[in-house]
């Protein structure tokens, strides 16, 4: 249920949670994406990874590739578009701390020095090449083609 500045978020079971986000792959993504952030970029440039995470960051929701099996970071407004059976929540990347339940033991850096407002702090949410992000979700697909997420990793 939305109303203007906050939502309620349920377990409950209903309609809409197992509806599947449709997306696309990274390829298609980077060849077709509306968003000009990713469209025609390469895949380390439209998905760059944390500083201080062993994750990609991923700007958009409908930008989240189909076939990445790593685990990526999406905005809260993907809380809304959820399905349990398409993905797993690992945590949650905070202003100021990161919540996850497992990362294969990568443990977010206390201390990544990151520019805030023009000066030099450490920070310990999400940072991509130096610059604090707002709030993310850390996620997993539990249906990535895991032979071609592979190969666009290396």
């Amino acid at each position: 249920m939305k109303f203007r500045n906050c939502h309620w978020y349920t377990n409950l079971e209903h309609g809409r949670r197992y509806e599947e986000l449709k997306l696309m792959t990274i390829e298609e993504n980077l060849r077709y994406s509306r968003h000009k952030e990713i469209k025609g970029k390469s895949f380390e440039v439209a998905y760059p990874r944390y500083d201080n995470y062993d994750a990609i960051e991923v700007g958009f929701t409908d930008a989240i590739p189909s076939n990445y099996d790593g685990v990526m970071g999406v905005p809260i407004s993907f809380l809304d578009k959820y399905c349990p059976e398409q993905f797993e929540i690992i945590g949650s990347f905070n202003n100021s701390s990161v919540d996850t339940k497992a990362n294969e033991g990568s443990v977010p850096s206390i201390d990544t020095p990151t520019i805030i407002n023009g000066v030099e702090k450490l920070w310990n949410g999400p940072v991509v090449n130096k610059q604090p992000l707002y709030k993310r979700i850390a996620i997993r697909s539990r249906q990535a083609d895991l032979s071609v997420a592979g190969a666009n990793e290396a």
